[in-house]
């Protein structure tokens, strides 16, 4: 089969290879069938989409709502392309999946209003699908309440009149949302289990999502939470698009 293409922005090997490791392992994929761009590193090369069977996009440091003026000349690089690249995905309705990052770039791009009012903090959240999700393929044999990980300082507060709503929370109303047939953004993250977030716990406890002491009591809290569920959304993508 033609693979799939992660396109990632972690600048730290350990949380960019365990996001590398989660989505073959929920995704069901062999290293073969998933080829990653680290777009951190280096510009993102010229892409042909039909060498691929769909992109993901994984989660990001990077914070899409603040300031230009605030951002690094990597992120402002990054955002430049990865938005190139949407022209032609939302075009073309090729297979997206954005984890998270999602939120920041098909819901940017496709005019969703991105701010900080929605942020969650770190650790397990309710999730509950809307009845267009419970229809949603990418959603087949999900419950309509599962468990899944967020952590964010940005969500949508609205979106598009041409985006549907695909699944919510109490504390983030935008969860999942579809734009199209076949572009997926979420804000929770469907690849992650318990030691996946660990690992980001303690990468990340210096950045501002959390006091750099409350790190242990959080990886503590989130091994509570049973997030397998969210899980089927990886391997939903990869089965429906695997071509």
């Amino acid at each position: 089969m033609k693979p799939f293409l992660l396109i990632a922005t972690r600048a730290e090997d350990q949380a960019a290879d365990d996001e590398y490791d989660q989505i073959l392992r929920f995704g069901e994929l062999e290293s073969a069938d998933l080829h990653r761009i680290r777009l951190e590193r280096a510009p993102l090369p010229q892409l042909d989409l039909d060498d691929y069977s769909g992109v993901i996009v994984g989660g990001s440091p990077f914070t899409s709502s603040i300031p230009a003026a605030e951002k690094s000349p990597v992120q402002v690089r990054v955002e430049a392309e990865i938005s190139a690249l949407l022209d032609e995905i939302v075009e073309r309705d090729f297979p997206f999946l954005g984890a998270c990052y999602g939120v920041g770039t098909l819901g940017g791009h496709q005019g969703a209003v991105i701010d900080s009012t929605y942020g969650e903090p770190v650790g397990g959240v309710r999730i509950s699908l809307t009845g267009e999700g419970m229809l949603d393929p990418l959603l087949a044999g999900i419950p309509e309440s599962f468990d899944a990980y967020a952590g964010h300082k940005e969500a949508v507060r609205s979106l598009p009149s041409h985006a549907v709503l695909l699944a919510t929370s109490n504390t983030c109303p935008v969860q999942m949302f579809r734009i199209k047939t076949n572009l997926y953004g979420t804000q929770f993250h469907p690849e992650l289990d318990a030691d996946g977030i660990a690992t980001r716990i303690r990468i990340y406890k210096s950045v501002g999502y959390f006091e750099p002491e409350e790190a242990d009591t959080l990886i503590a809290q989130s091994k509570r939470w049973d997030v397998s569920s969210a899980h089927m959304i990886v391997k939903n993508f990869t089965s429906r698009y695997a071509r």
